[in-house]
């Protein structure tokens, strides 16, 4: 059994709207003129761009900052340091810790990754985060060019790997993310909580047993 997991809001923190709160609280002021904000940022072709690999950094800000009358000495201290801001969220973390935990009785069991993420923060969180090795491998948007949901990253990853369709599931927050891999064919739940995914693995699939509170207490942030 394959589990590919995302990144962002799955196993790391990923709060948008509080990063423009925390660092333009002016336009920030209230939680739906932060969320608007994020939005308006992080939703934006530029932003995808970004993610993709196809915009760098530099003309990201430049370009977020004119367009949303944004300072750019705060918003390039912003972008640069987001890989920084993005800390396991340790609940699930052990969830990942429980499926790799199984493989001396799950040989067949398999881990990777599929997440939507720049260059700088892929090779920060790389550099950072050790349990990251749990993975047998993974691909990240802005490594191959192209990012989620477009279903041509869920095919790569599916080649490189020699996966079977009918033996993944996939774990993203974002629906759009989650119905573009079940039309290659792939299991897919939309992420809620820690708990919420290790009850469906359980039930869909008979993996993990109920969730180990010692894992979560091993996590280092």
């Amino acid at each position: 059994m394959n589990f590919v997991f995302d990144f962002g809001a799955v196993l790391f923190t990923w709060k948008p709207a509080d990063l423009m709160a925390q660092c333009f609280p002016q336009r920030a002021a209230t939680p739906q003129a932060a969320a608007e904000l994020a939005h308006a940022m992080f939703a934006h072709a530029d932003w995808n761009g970004f993610d993709q690999g196809t915009l760098a950094m530099d003309p990201l800000i430049a370009r977020t900052s004119e367009r949303l009358d944004l300072d750019a000495t705060v918003l390039r201290e912003l972008v640069e340091h987001i890989g920084e801001r993005l800390t396991p969220i340790p609940e699930t973390v052990a969830v990942l810790e429980q499926l790799h935990a199984l493989r001396s009785r799950q040989p067949d069991l398999r881990l990777y990754y599929l997440s939507n993420m720049p260059q700088p923060y892929a090779r920060e969180l790389e550099r950072r985060h050790a349990f990251l090795q749990r993975f047998d491998g993974g691909i990240f948007s802005s490594d191959v060019l192209h990012i989620k949901p477009n279903p041509v990253i869920y095919q790569l990853l599916q080649s490189r790997y020699a996966l079977e369709p009918t033996q993944t599931l996939f774990v993203d927050d974002l629906l759009a993310n989650v119905l573009a891999a079940r039309a290659q064919g792939w299991h897919a739940v939309q992420f809620e909580s820690a708990e919420q995914l290790e009850n469906h693995i359980s039930t869909q699939f008979g993996f993990l047993r109920p969730l180990a509170a010692e894992f979560a207490s091993e996590i280092v942030r």
